[in-house]
């Protein structure tokens, strides 16, 4: 064993839209911030990275800008995604340059082109990583709900995250089916504030859709009606103005979108092998990520698909504790990982 790999410190990443998790080999979930940064636009100095971040959307004077590095699972800031990271390593492992011989296991969505992929790897090692495996997130979800992925049987496993969601049919330790959309958490509030505009006249931040979302949302009728005040800037005067928002409300503005994650759950099932649909069926579906706490998400899939719906234990982490699973023992799961990148063994 080298003297490096006896300090280095092997992590899971979960390098989601709205938020990154980091998991570190031997103590488990260290990190979850959002994936947000604020930067000064006249000094280029980043100013919060994360929760401190995100206090500060649709708040800041014009030289400050909150940007979102990731869209729809994919980096649209490089630079901001590096800085991001090496903010989160170092909450993590430390500020010494000592530590940078970690070996880093990432979860991407299962779409991702060999460009995107690499931009990914890139922005890990620039943040101070030494290796980067690469690991679909379908399959990171489905090892952290601890589901038999080994097996030969349909593990089907929907994770509706802030830019996407993933739907996969996982079957011998590989994806046998899959389908990554763009309408996942972050496009239900854009729905919200575009309801809100249209039926109110009333405009409101991002910040203001999610409360409504996670408070009073829900795919299906509730048991008992709920509402929530709510202030925003009228359209037509441009002052300040309170309205009561129901539940009736948050249903309407996110149906459309549901019902595309549904479809896009047939249309997954329906391309499938039938021996690997009447596992799902004996089995049933598992869903994890943010989206499954949409109160009722479980009841409307298992109503469409006609197949039991389940919610795995602590959807939020799932897919950063698939990744600290591999990162933990990455021999074991050997099979699992895309491409192990070794920067100093590349010969140009």
């Amino acid at each position: 064993m080298k003297l490096f790999d006896y300090f280095s410190k092997n992590i899971g990443i979960d390098l989601g839209t709205a938020n990154s998790l980091i998991y570190l080999a031997g103590k488990g979930m260290v990190i979850n911030e959002p994936s947000i940064a604020a930067i000064n636009n006249k000094t280029g100095q980043i100013v919060a990275i994360g929760e401190e971040a995100k206090k500060m959307i649709g708040r800041t004077p014009l030289h400050i800008t909150v940007i979102r590095p990731l869209i729809n699972g994919v980096i649209s800031d490089f630079e901001m995604t590096q800085e991001m990271l090496s903010f989160l390593f170092k909450k993590v492992v430390g500020p010494s340059n000592f530590f940078n011989y970690n070996k880093a296991v990432i979860g991407v969505p299962s779409n991702l082109t060999e460009v995107e992929r690499k931009s990914v790897e890139d922005a890990v090692i620039g943040a101070g990583a030494s290796k980067v495996y690469i690991v679909e997130e379908p399959l990171l979800a489905a090892l952290g709900a601890k589901m038999p992925i080994d097996e030969p049987t349909s593990n089907l496993i929907i994770d509706i995250g802030g830019g996407t969601t993933e739907i996969a049919v996982i079957s011998m330790g590989g994806i046998v089916n899959a389908k990554s959309i763009k309408t996942a958490g972050d496009k239900l509030n854009d729905d919200i504030v575009r309801f809100i505009r249209d039926e109110f006249h009333l405009a409101i931040g991002e910040p203001t859709a999610e409360e409504l979302k996670i408070n009073i949302g829900s795919a299906l009728p509730l048991d008992q009606k709920m509402d929530l005040p709510i202030r925003g800037r009228d359209m037509a005067t441009g002052l300040p103005r309170e309205i009561v928002v129901r539940d009736t409300h948050i249903r309407a503005a996110i149906s459309k979108s549901l019902k595309i994650i549904i479809d896009s759950i047939k249309e997954t099932i329906e391309t499938t092998p039938p021996e690997l649909v009447g596992d799902v069926l004996k089995r049933g579906i598992f869903i994890c990520g943010g989206g499954s706490l949409l109160k009722g998400i479980d009841k409307l899939i298992e109503k469409e698909i006609t197949v039991a719906t389940i919610i795995v234990d602590d959807p939020l982490t799932c897919v950063a504790r698939g990744a600290g699973m591999i990162a933990e023992n990455i021999t074991k799961y050997s099979y699992l990982v895309n491409n192990p990148l070794r920067p100093k063994e590349i010969k140009i």
